[in-house]
């Protein structure tokens, strides 16, 4: 391995790293006895080469590919678009053959040629009532540009498209999984979009997808991927985040009546007209229902669902089985859309309903809540359903399927894999196998069979002088924070930091309304330009931030993991408050409780370690190359004062780390000026 990496990093023209080395030869070892492995690599590592090339290696001694999973479009865009291409050339003289690869994404991010040339449309559950003519203008516009580009592109793709367009519109020329007729009747198969990545992804020795696809191939049971038996989950910081978002149910009033329309003049009218009825008694019932997590089914909603449930399964039964190539495209085109739809009703209705059957909340295995959001002037109530955990689906059917590599510049925390291992389903202390049943963890899958989850954690280190390059400043004196915004010594605290660093400075802010007011602050206060998540897209607020050496950029939640900014243009991250999430998030709450009921600390399993994930990628947007240097200002006095403030410190790169601001200051001017 150690020639191979050296083969490679020296067509590459780069030079080798002690933590690259460390790295490559722990993946090489996993992937040659099985065992899992989650490996931090800090920025500037090169880690994607370090699990890339024992990754090719190992597909093209065995007959099956590698999965490549990242959480982030800009990732899959770097690895197909140039890691992948200069490697495969760089070790073609050292395997004997070029390496192949292909990238492979959810069959509604590729347009689709039939639904395009048969016009047919897929209604818009929540917004179809709701567009006044001008939006209908502005969408025919938008659809328009889709059909002249479906005629120049050559893979369909969504992210190839630039700008972008709406969701509304890109459903008019894309399919989801249920909504295709498949291969085997669509008659412009051979010139679909999403056929053609699946057979490149087929003969691939690396595929790179999301986490999304592999969240769909591994927990639901439908073979999305080519054949796999090792998986390499980079930004797996994400991978619980993005593997519950998959297996989330949503139901409204508007989804049941745009399934009872799709279904039309497919089957007997007053078939289809109980299913809207039902759909219109969800939607009277919901008005008078109490939004937040629910601990029991109110009783007008569960009869509501009920109706919803037998009226879609009746749907479905007259719209009949699955039938093979005949009859007109667009019958089979609209019936396949109604069945897609109805099914979804039926599924999430049941799902819901038999979410309350075990008496102690602690250990039902979904977490079902109520929430408005606004649609144009309106307000939409919906219903979830999400998994209480999804630790015992990951055991069981990733880590218990295929060997599986995690990578992260964020993964150990308090000094410890322990946090995320046990949201992964892996045994708290690594290096042990397991081979007693997997305990129930809520999921529902606690009683699979055994399974060996032998699995090492390893911290390779970063390229960067932590100490040396930066200082981690805790604003001890602060006030804790508020509710009411940020207050006024927090605001003169940034100002004299801004000023100090001369600009420079991103601000991480825990809401928008935080972001705003530190913006509208400064810029009465300071002549320097401050720019503000909101005024444009993020991209070009990043882009005029690393031109402007003396500027500011402050924003939320996005900007905590998306700025890479090397250079003087930023020696300044403040982040104002501890980012732990709401108190009253269903999914927060629910777990924090399961998991006290076990005797845990809740808290700190749950809500500390989200805010240490995302302090960690906070932080982490400082240092992004060898020459750079600054400060990370923690703004919230909890960080020094509470008990929890240990695990977060722990959590952070090893800066240097003063409470007194004249110390800070100091160095900011003296960076500054040199």
């Amino acid at each position: 391995m150690a020639e191979l990496l050296a083969a490679a990093v020296s067509a590459l023209g780069g030079s080798e790293r002690e933590g690259q080395q460390q790295m490559a030869a722990a993946v090489e070892r996993a992937l040659r006895t099985g065992e899992h492995l989650a490996v931090q690599a800090g920025t500037g590592t090169g880690k994607s080469l370090a699990y890339l090339i024992p990754a090719v290696r190992h597909a093209l001694e065995g007959e099956q590919a590698v999965i490549v999973a990242t959480a982030t479009i800009a990732l899959q865009t770097q690895l197909v678009d140039r890691d992948l291409p200069r490697l495969s050339k760089a070790l073609e003289p050292e395997l004997g053959r070029e390496p192949t690869f292909a990238i492979l994404k959810g069959r509604a991010n590729y347009l689709c040629r039939h639904k395009i040339e048969s016009s047919a449309q897929a209604e818009d559950p929540v917004d179809e009532q709701l567009f006044d003519p001008f939006q209908v203008s502005a969408l025919g516009r938008q659809v328009t540009r889709l059909h002249e580009w479906a005629e120049k592109t050559t893979t369909g793709d969504r992210d190839e498209l630039v700008p972008g367009v709406p969701d509304r519109a890109w459903r008019q020329v894309s399919v989801t999984a249920r909504e295709c007729l498949g291969a085997a009747r669509c008659p412009v198969a051979e010139d679909c979009f999403s056929e053609h990545a699946r057979h490149q992804a087929g003969a691939a020795d690396i595929v790179v997808t999301n986490h999304a696809m592999l969240a769909i191939d591994a927990i639901e049971g439908r073979a999305v991927l080519p054949d796999h038996d090792v998986v390499v989950v980079d930004e797996a910081h994400n991978l619980v985040d993005r593997v519950t978002s998959v297996a989330t149910g949503e139901l409204t009033a508007a989804t049941v009546t745009a399934a009872a329309r799709r279904c039309g003049k497919l089957v007997d009218q007053a078939i289809s007209d109980g299913l809207l009825d039902a759909g219109e008694g969800l939607d009277t019932v919901l008005a008078d229902a109490v939004p937040g997590r629910w601990e029991r089914m109110p009783e007008g909603v569960g009869r509501m669902l009920s109706a919803i449930r037998d009226r879609a399964w009746a749907c479905r039964q007259a719209l009949g089985p699955d039938r093979e190539k005949g009859g007109r495209d667009d019958d089979a085109t609209s019936r396949k859309f109604a069945l897609a739809l109805v099914e979804e009703v039926h599924d999430v209705a049941g799902r819901l309903l038999t979410a309350f059957d075990r008496e102690d909340p602690a250990t039902r295995p979904d977490v079902v809540w109520c929430s408005d959001r606004e649609v144009g002037s309106s307000t939409v109530r919906a219903l979830h359903v999400a998994p209480l955990s999804v630790a015992g689906l990951l055991a069981s059917r990733l880590f218990g399927r295929s060997t599986v590599v995690l990578t992260s510049a964020t993964l150990a925390l308090g000094g410890s894999f322990d946090a995320l291992a046990r949201q992964w389903g892996l045994p708290a202390g690594g290096s042990r196998e397991v081979t007693e049943p997997i305990p129930d963890d809520g999921s529902g899958h606690g009683n699979d069979p055994a399974t060996h989850l032998v699995w090492h954690g390893l911290d390779v280190g970063s390229p960067f002088a932590h100490a040396k390059a930066g200082i981690l400043y805790v604003a001890r004196h602060l006030p804790p924070p508020g509710r009411d915004g940020l207050s006024p010594a927090m605001l003169d605290e940034i100002e004299a930091l801004v000023r100090a660093a001369g600009g420079r400075a991103l601000g991480l802010f825990s809401s928008m309304r935080a972001a705003k007011q530190a913006a509208e602050d400064l810029r009465g206060r300071w002549d320097g330009t401050v720019l503000c998540q909101g005024d444009d897209s993020t991209g070009t607020l990043v882009t005029r931030f690393a031109a402007d050496v003396e500027s500011v950029l402050f924003g939320t939640l996005s900007l905590w993991q998306g700025v890479d900014v090397p250079g003087e243009s930023l020696q300044l991250v403040m982040i104002d408050r501890i980012p732990f999430p709401r108190p009253d998030d269903p999914l927060v709450s629910a777990r924090q409780r399961a998991v006290d009921a076990r005797g845990g600390n809740g808290f700190l399993t749950v809500s500390a370690t989200h805010a240490a994930l995302l302090l960690a990628q906070g932080a982490g947007r400082l240092l992004r190359g060898t020459g750079d240097r600054g400060v990370v200002a923690l703004l919230d006095s909890r960080v020094a004062t509470k008990q929890y403030g240990g695990f977060l410190r722990g959590s952070l790169p090893p800066f240097w780390t003063t409470q007194d601001p004249a110390v800070v200051r100091g160095a900011l001017e003296r960076l500054r000026g040199a």
